[in-house]
């Protein structure tokens, strides 16, 4: 590692020595597997993410939270349907475990007939069982505003969160989106503190920035986030890293991504810390097909 650049520790992605974790409900373009959440705890690793068809055909029509010994053999142990959340479509997840040791799951809804999308959690003793009848709505968004994809960590006795934002106001441009940071004491009563991270004009990530996961190297906040140049590459994000030394402001670090398919998109990184230094990545890869599949690296 250079002392002098945090960002260097980082593992370069290998797609082609990674592992397949699920693959997609079909063999065609929309349909995916993805934007996974990780959470290592009591030597088990869990993993919750979305299921998709495409449009018409289901869209994002399940969640589902799974358990592993090694990290790549997963079994499910817990699904969530759309119909259960009273949405047109899932998206990102975030599972977390609460230093009292309950688990929380996040999920982000599409609001029926609209482009809006809102933030709501369930909690329970165990990742098999959380019930929909008990979600709260924790991030409604607002007319002007639809939220989701969260990104949340506790750290120093505090909830942070990270969430995709996208403008509701002028038709046609709602793909666009920034990531917002907020604070909590609880994770359930957020404060918005303003937008972490933009994309740059003119640049690969110009039309949005999605932060995807977060991590420390030293006093340097290093975030991985999705990015896209232009509405046409919306669901084919390529992955980008950021850098700050405090949350609520990060700032892209270089002027390409770090890593994307040769057949499209790798998006929702989500880099895991493990015991001992390693690393385990979990992300959403488009194949040659047009589908995207969930696969994993060890590092």
């Amino acid at each position: 590692m250079n002392k002098n650049d945090p960002t260097s520790s980082l593992p370069v992605l290998r797609p082609d020595l990674s592992a397949l974790v699920i693959a997609p409900p079909g063999d065609e373009p929309g349909n995916w597997v993805g934007a996974p959440s990780s959470v290592y705890s009591d030597g088990v690793y869990h993993l919750a993410y979305r299921l998709r068809r495409p449009i018409g055909e289901g869209r994002g029509y399940a969640v589902a939270v799974a358990r592993s010994s090694d990290g790549e053999r997963f079994e499910t142990v817990y699904t969530l349907t759309r119909e259960e959340a009273d949405t047109e479509s899932l998206e990102r997840p975030a599972l977390v475990r609460t230093p009292e040791g309950r688990w929380r799951l996040y999920i982000s809804c599409a609001t029926y007939g609209t482009k809006h999308w809102r933030v709501e959690v369930m909690e329970a003793a165990d990742p098999a069982g959380f019930d929909p009848a008990q979600r709260k709505i924790v991030l409604p968004g607002d007319p002007k505003t639809g939220v989701k994809d969260p990104v949340v960590v506790h750290r120093n006795g505090m909830w942070h969160l990270w969430a995709s934002c996208h403008p509701l106001a002028e038709p046609g441009e709602e793909d666009q989106m920034v990531t917002d940071y907020a604070t909590s004491a609880d994770g359930l009563e957020w404060t918005w503190e303003g937008t972490a991270l933009t994309g740059r004009p003119g640049c690969w990530d110009s039309r949005g920035a999605r932060v995807t996961s977060v991590v420390h190297m030293g006093d340097t906040i290093l975030a991985t986030y999705d990015g896209r140049a232009s509405a046409a590459e919306n669901y084919e994000e390529r992955t980008g890293l950021a850098v700050g030394s405090e949350y609520a402001t990060l700032t892209p670090a270089g002027t390409e991504p770090i890593a994307e398919s040769p057949y499209g998109g790798l998006r929702y990184l989500d880099i895991l810390e493990l015991p001992g230094g390693r690393r385990r990545l979990y992300y959403e890869i488009t194949r040659e097909d047009g589908a995207h599949e969930l696969r994993t690296e060890l590092h």
